[in-house]
């Protein structure tokens, strides 16, 4: 369990925060070495590029640019933050966790940090692709898929 208390008012402040003031939206300002995937939605305004940068099987940035709705976008600022620093192994296996709580399903909170503010997504059907775009796409990413869109 997470060592802080995830009140439903902290779990909006956390997402908005991340929405309002998001720290890794933008697009590299030197693309060598970074990987780079669309993404987009049908059924939402959710329409970016995210780009991931390794060196030495370990995650070194993460960015996305583009237009994303509060959610997409809280959850993809969240994930960079979340991945810089992860060797691919543990950024798959993190990302693998949020895939099992947007699911509903057991998984390991203390991985999560803040990514445990969207712990409700899996009962809003509407906002679960809002909530994992940006982790599908990482995972595109760290399993080789490599600049589609």
């Amino acid at each position: 369990m997470p060592t802080f208390d995830l009140s439903p008012e902290l779990m909006r402040e956390i997402i908005l925060d991340h929405y309002s003031h998001p720290l890794h939206k933008g697009v590299p300002a030197n693309l060598d070495g970074y990987e780079k995937i669309h993404a987009d939605s049908v059924n939402c305004i959710d329409d970016f590029d995210f780009y991931l940068k390794s060196e030495a099987d370990t995650v070194k940035d993460a960015m996305w640019e583009g237009v994303a709705c509060a959610i997409s976008t809280a959850s993809t600022d969240i994930l960079c933050d979340s991945l810089i620093g992860k060797t691919k192994k543990e950024a798959l296996y993190l990302i693998e966790q949020y895939s099992l709580m947007i699911a509903e399903k057991p998984y390991d909170a203390d991985l999560l940090g803040e990514a445990l503010a969207f712990q409700n997504t899996g009962k809003q059907a509407a906002r679960i692709h809002c909530a994992t775009m940006g982790w599908d796409a990482a995972k595109a990413l760290l399993e080789g898929e490599k600049n589609h869109g």
